[in-house]
């Protein structure tokens, strides 16, 4: 596991009121191309500098290409200011052609217990013995660069087989044991494989889309993940992501379209 930070290989370098240069890491790669929740929180921690807010309370970001590590710009436009949140339009940009649009939600997260709280049960996580992601995480053969950066154990061996349930539940943590914040969390949401991997062998599987919601801030530790794929068809499949904190907080929840080639 890399020793390298989230924060640091996330950093944006401001060039002008609402311009900045990010360097997209190799590393954080798969099939030599960038994470998606990593490309997000890349955007998201640009709009935090230019927000009058400090925190993410939603962001949705639309992929129109797969750019390649390297040298990128992040463009921010204010589109309003409130008294208790602010929204944001973001652009991740590569020699000057749109790579990430993106719409933010900017607010103050509280730390409140819920008032009430329906949906997602937190479901009875096992042990975490397994790590990596294993062989069987890409029929493709794509190299995943990003599993020496972050560790994610699984409470079952990927290379089992899939189980039919589509349904992926893992430990997740950054590297040098960095604490999430609401930026990472964003990531978090991207992190794991494809929970199509428990129901069919796949080849990549493209996020075109990701929304995400930041409910709180995590408690220091790893996050407890829960990543399920819903409905796979068209060549499409949506799945949906919730984290829990170290505390059993649900911190964040999310749901991206992605494409898919079975088989």
């Amino acid at each position: 596991m890399s020793t390298t930070t989230f924060a640091a290989v996330s950093a944006v370098k401001q060039q002008s009121e609402t311009q900045f240069r990010a360097d997209l890491s190799p590393a954080w790669t798969i099939g030599g191309r960038p994470n998606g929740g990593y490309l997000l929180a890349v955007v998201a921690r640009a709009a935090t500098v230019v927000s009058g807010h400090p925190d993410v309370l939603a962001a949705s970001a639309h992929y129109l290409r797969s750019p390649e590590p390297g040298p990128a710009e992040v463009e921010v436009e204010v589109l309003r200011t409130g008294r208790t949140a602010s929204q944001l339009r973001g652009r991740l940009l590569k020699d000057g052609v749109p790579q990430v649009e993106t719409l933010l939600t900017m607010g103050v997260l509280g730390d409140a217990e819920p008032h009430w709280q329906e949906g997602v049960p937190r479901p009875e996580f096992g042990e975490f013995p397994e790590q990596p992601w294993g062989p069987g995480a890409a029929a493709s053969g794509f190299p995943i660069a990003i599993q020496n950066e972050i560790d994610v154990r699984f409470d079952r061996p990927l290379t089992d087989g899939p189980s039919g349930r589509g349904e992926l539940r893992g430990l997740l943590s950054l590297p040098a044991d960095e604490p999430f914040d609401p930026i990472s969390l964003l990531f978090a949401l991207d992190a794991l494989p494809p929970a199509t991997l428990d129901v069919a062998p796949s080849g990549w599987v493209p996020t075109l889309e990701l929304t995400g919601y930041i409910r709180s801030r995590p408690a220091p530790g790893p996050v407890k993940v829960l990543h399920r794929a819903h409905l796979i068809g068209d060549g499409r499949v949506d799945e949906s992501c919730h984290v829990w904190d170290s505390e059993g907080t649900l911190v964040a929840h999310g749901t991206q379209l992605a494409g898919i080639r079975l088989g």
